[in-house]
C-alpha cells in the first residue's frame, strides 16, 4: 500500500490512557483506552467533535465518573420487553392483557431502537400511532409498560443508560373518558325485579353483595366460608388485586344472603363467565345501558361516603390506599350535596 493510501492514525497519550484517531471513508473512528475500563469508540464526521468527544471520555475516566453505555447500545427495547414479559408480567394477575400489549409492541418498528438510541421523539411517534383507534387511557398503558421497563432496565437489570430518560420528556394525555356511572334509583329497583326472573338464581344475591360490599367480581367468586367470621360479622377477602388480604365489615343484609347457601366451601360458586352473561341479560330486560358488574364498586364508594363514612373508613373496605385511587371510584355530584350543606349552621 502507498503510502497516499494508508489510513491517517494519530495517538495522544494521556497517563495510562490512549485515543486513537483513524480516518476512514472520509469519518473519524475514534477509540479510547484507559486502564480499569472498557474500550471506548465511535464514529464521527469531523476530527475537531471527534477530539472533543475523547477528550470528555478520557476526563470523566480520570474523575472516575465515567459510565460504560456500550450494553445500553446493543440492548434493544425488544431485549428488555421479552425480559419484562417473561420475568415481570408473568406473575401479575392480568398477565394475559399485559402480555397482548407487550407483543404488540415487541413487532413494533420502535423495539428494534437500541437503549441508548432511544429518544422522546420515537415515543410521540409511537405515542401518535397507538392513538389511531384506541382510548387515551389504553395509549397511556402502553407507553407505561415501555418506561417501566426502561427504568428496570437500569434499576434491576444491571443496564448502565443515559442520565436524560426520554420517558421524561414524554406528556401523558390525560384520560378525560373516565367512567361516571352509578346506579339511579329507579334503576337499581328495575334491575333487582329483572333479576328475580333470572335462569340464574344466585345471581341477585351475588350482585347485592358486591353492591353493598363494594367487592371486585373475582374477589366475590373466590370468597371462601373458612374466611367468614359471623360472630365479628367480617369476612376476609384472599389474593386480591393488590395481592393483600383484606377484611372488610358485613352488613346484615349479606350475612343472611351467605346463610342461604351453606354448601360447598366458596359461597358464591359460579363460573365468571356465565356470571357476566345473565348480569348482561338482566340489565338489558331492564332497560339499563353502560353498565357493568365493577361498577357496583363506584356505587359503593358514592353510598357510603353520602352516609357520613370517613374517606380512611371507605377506603379500609375497598382496599384503595389513598384518596387519589378512591376518587375515581366516586360519583358524587354537585347536587346530591345539597342536603348536607343545608345543615350547615352559619357562625354569626
Amino acid at each position: 500500500m502507498s503510502p497516499m493510501c494508508r489510513p491517517t492514525k494519530e495517538r495522544k497519550k494521556k497517563e495510562d490512557g490512549m485515543a486513537y484517531f483513524r480516518k476512514r471513508k472520509g469519518k473519524w473512528l475514534v477509540q479510547v483506552k484507559k486502564k480499569g475500563y472498557p474500550r471506548q469508540h465511535k464514529t464521527f464526521f469531523d476530527k475537531l467533535t471527534a477530539r472533543k468527544w475523547a477528550r470528555e471520555i478520557e476526563s470523566q475516566m480520570d474523575k472516575n465518573i465515567f459510565e460504560d453505555y456500550s450494553m445500553a447500545q446493543t440492548t434493544t427495547l425488544k431485549d428488555i420487553l421479552i425480559k419484562y414479559r417473561d420475568e415481570i408480567t408473568i406473575k401479575k394477575k392480568g398477565y394475559r392483557e399485559e402480555t397482548c400489549k407487550i407483543n404488540k409492541l415487541i413487532n413494533h418498528k420502535i423495539a428494534m431502537q437500541s437503549l441508548a438510541r432511544l429518544k422522546s421523539s420515537h415515543i410521540y411517534k409511537l405515542k401518535s400511532e397507538l392513538s389511531d383507534g384506541r382510548k387515551v387511557g389504553t395509549v397511556n398503558k402502553y407507553i407505561f409498560l415501555l418506561s417501566h421497563a426502561y427504568k428496570l432496565a437500569r434499576t434491576v437489570w444491571n443496564v448502565s443508560l443515559p442520565k436524560d430518560n426520554p420517558f421524561d420528556l414524554v406528556s401523558l394525555d390525560r384520560d378525560l373518558d373516565c367512567r361516571d356511572r352509578v346506579l339511579m334509583h329507579d334503576e337499581y329497583k328495575r334491575l333487582l325485579k329483572a333479576m328475580d326472573s333470572s335462569n340464574l338464581p344466585m345471581l341477585k344475591d351475588a350482585f347485592l353483595f358486591s353492591y353493598m360490599t363494594g367487592v371486585r367480581q373475582g374477589e366475590l367468586l373466590k370468597l371462601n366460608r373458612k374466611d367468614i367470621n359471623f360472630n365479628r360479622k367480617v369476612c376476609t377477602l384472599r389474593d386480591t388485586k393488590n395481592s393483600l388480604d383484606r377484611t372488610i365489615p358485613l352488613p346484615d343484609k349479606c350475612i343472611s344472603i351467605i346463610k342461604k347457601y351453606p354448601f360447598g366451601d366458596i359461597v358464591f360458586n359460579i363460573v365468571g363467565r356465565r356470571l357476566r352473561k345473565h348480569f348482561l341479560i338482566a340489565c338489558r330486560k331492564a332497560k339499563i345501558e353502560n353498565f357493568r358488574w365493577h361498577d357496583t364498586r363506584a356505587c359503593f364508594a358514592t353510598n357510603a361516603l353520602m352516609s357520613g363514612m370517613s374517606i380512611a373508613q371507605v377506603s379500609t373496605i375497598t382496599g384503595h390506599k389513598n384518596w387519589s385511587q378512591l376518587k375515581r371510584y366516586t360519583r358524587i355530584k354537585a347536587e346530591d350535596l345539597i342536603p348536607h350543606v343545608n345543615k350547615i349552621v352559619s357562625i354569626k
